[in-house]
């Protein structure tokens, strides 16, 4: 396999004439309107760069926003779930009560507390890097066939993969699948079922057409595997579980792929005094430099992304995931605050440096007791040889493992402590105690290291997966639970916790306890709340029951869905409606699985109207949407 690294330059793409007239404020489109001038490609270079542009685009789902250090637009879709919640205590407009926050005009469009507003923007931002190639590939002379159809299918995958986060973030919403030459107010509202047979269609020939990684001369492209793992999505959306099962084998058994099981790598262990982390096979598998290796067999897309490029986007991963150890509301018994010291302070020591070992965090997520505690527990037992979770390995970080590292400190060089005696330590647990998965988000922060006198750890550029191979397992174990197969279910579900060393395994599985392995596996990979949501349409299709012996029915998810019973028996914030942070209580309701319609993208259609979902103001059962893909193809050039 060529080895070299797919780097996506800012300034190559800006320069090309198909975005000659944006401006840095490109990130922020009116979606419901693409008209540009006309576009003309007279060289490949046009093509490569729309694609380096929506490659470059993808990455930003998982990274902070221009730029900006809080707020990434994952977190939203962790603090929607069963395994997180908002943490940002310290504003009075904390995402907290999503049920009655949540509507068409508010709760969505501010950045300092969630993305939502990002998801509908962005989203299309991304379909309209798709579009510019399915619409003038044909402009471009001199293409051969296979050539074009490799074009075709990358921008099929783009185009599928953000129509399948919309169809289940916002339910049905516009299908717009060209660049128009007029503007065009008068959308209507395409089925969600209809756009899934037009994305899944679209994904079955991108999975012909896309080379393989081994045919690529550079690494971060998209390639077939990740088509076909993008594939087997849609066809668990449609309820097509034998063919997803096809695709899955596929990928498992004959494509080349196979999950890291040993060490492998470069072995990267960043603080050694404070922090000591015995090698081990999960370690290496998130370790940035080791994510797009040759040896690294388990990815499948990584999206690269390091220091020292034009495109470099730092994920201020423990900034933004880790917890907010240095303020007041945290204590030593003698009263004493943590210390973010730097390397120049005379206070400093390397065996406690908290901020070099874990980074300097401020809890803009907070994950539950479940996410930290139950989750863990299988058969009944908790597994504590399952290296995801362990701490003696340096792993999973619990907060007893700081230590007080103020000299000054009676306690200095203790353990940190929840409670001395019956006096509560800490008055923010929200923000500022929890545990968390530090091999996940540990990533060296270039600047901290470079530079003696910062005392502030964030997390710097690294490579992410997209897709990995573990996911494939747990895919296809979805498809076999939907099928009545819970025994091969369970084996591949086994088969992913073997290779974390895992002591408990499962004889036969639940849909919850799919949905808990991917939890303990993807977590910051998947977006949860858009799999859940996947997978509560996907449980309605198959009619089988969820670990609670609840059915549920298609047409009826806005008020009642798997999604929202996981919320209620597992996120113990929103599931009990006595926790409030500045008047605001942390309450959920069924139908925020789907995100409201926003209220300005209806407004800005004035010639048609656009459905809102079920629960927000505006909706309106009545109202007509396209049920077949072609139709809405066929009006897109009717603009008037």
């Amino acid at each position: 396999m060529k080895t070299k690294t797919y780097y996506i330059s800012v300034i190559s793409i800006l320069s090309v004439a198909l975005l000659a007239s944006c401006t840095k404020d490109y990130l922020k489109p009116d979606p419901l309107s693409f008209y540009e001038p006309e576009l003309t490609f007279s060289t490949r270079s046009g093509l490569d760069a729309t694609v380096a542009m929506a490659d470059r685009h993808l990455r930003t789902y998982w990274s902070h926003l221009e730029t900006r250090d809080v707020s990434v637009p994952i977190s939203t879709e962790y603090m929607l779930s069963d395994v997180a919640v908002s943490g940002k205590t310290d504003d009075g407009n904390i995402f907290a009560d999503v049920a009655t926050r949540l509507t068409p005009t508010d709760g969505m469009h501010d950045n300092n507390i969630n993305t939502i507003s990002f998801f509908w923007d962005q989203t299309y931002m991304g379909i309209k890097y798709a579009n510019t190639i399915t619409s003038f590939i044909d402009n471009v002379p001199d293409l051969d066939e296979a050539t074009r159809q490799e074009y075709l299918g990358r921008a099929y995958f783009h185009r599928s993969f953000r129509y399948l986060a919309l169809c289940f973030q916002f339910g049905d919403v516009p299908l717009v699948t060209k660049i128009l030459t007029a503007p065009k107010q008068n959308y209507k509202t395409s089925s969600r079922a209809a756009i899934l047979e037009m994305i899944t269609a679209d994904m079955e020939k991108a999975v012909e057409w896309v080379p393989e990684q081994s045919q690529m001369a550079y690494l971060g492209m998209i390639n077939k595997a990740a088509c076909r793992q993008l594939l087997i999505k849609c066809y668990l959306a449609t309820g097509q579980w034998d063919k997803a099962i096809e695709q899955a084998n596929i990928l498992i058994d004959q494509s080349g792929y196979a999950l890291m099981t040993e060490n492998f790598g470069t072995f990267d262990n960043p603080s050694p005094l404070a922090w000591p982390v015995t090698r081990n096979v999960i370690w290496d598998l998130h370790r940035p430099v080791n994510k797009a290796i040759a040896a690294n067999k388990e990815a499948i897309l990584v999206m690269p992304n390091r220091e020292g490029t034009d495109a470099t986007i730092r994920y201020k991963s423990m900034r933004n995931w880790g917890p907010m150890w240095n303020q007041a509301a945290l204590k030593s018994p003698s009263g004493k605050v943590l210390l973010a010291a730097a390397k120049t302070d005379s206070k400093y020591s390397a065996e406690y440096d908290i901020n070099g070992s874990v980074g300097r965090g401020i809890g803009m997520i907070r994950p539950t007791h479940f996410a930290q505690y139950g989750l863990w527990s299988v058969n009944g037992i908790e597994d504590t040889t399952d290296l995801r979770h362990s701490s003696t390995v340096g792993n999973w970080a619990r907060m007893e493992m700081l230590k007080y590292n103020d000299p000054a400190d009676s306690y200095y060089g203790q353990n940190l402590r929840l409670y001395e005696g019956n006096q509560l330590l800490c008055t923010d647990t929200i923000r500022s105690w929890f545990n968390w998965p530090h091999y996940k988000i540990y990533i060296d922060d270039p600047v901290f290291q470079a530079t003696p006198t910062s005392n502030r750890n964030d997390g710097g550029a690294a490579d992410w997966y997209c897709y990995r191979l573990a996911e494939t397992y747990l895919l296809r174990a979805e498809a076999q639970f939907y099928k009545g197969n819970v025994g091969m279910a369970a084996e591949d579900v086994n088969t992913v916790r073997k290779r974390a060393k895992c002591s408990q395994l499962y004889t036969t599985v639940t849909i919850g306890d799919i949905v808990n392995e991917r939890a303990r596996e993807l977590y910051m990979e998947e977006w949860r709340h858009m799999e859940l949501s996947r997978i509560s349409y996907s449980l309605a299709l198959s009619n089988k029951a969820d670990e609670w012996g609840n059915t549920y029915q298609v047409n009826n998810l806005s008020n009642n869905n798997y999604w929202y019973q996981r919320i209620q028996h597992y996120n113990d914030y929103y599931n009990k409606n006595k926790l409030t942070v500045r008047n605001r209580s942390y309450t959920i309701a069924p139908h925020n699985i789907y995100w409201p319609i926003p209220q300005d993208a209806i407004n800005s259609n004035l010639y048609g109207k656009l459905h809102q979902n079920p629960g927000y103001s505006g909706y309106d059962a009545g109202l007509e949407m396209w049920t077949n893909w072609q139709d809405a193809v066929a009006d897109e050039d009717i603009t008037n």
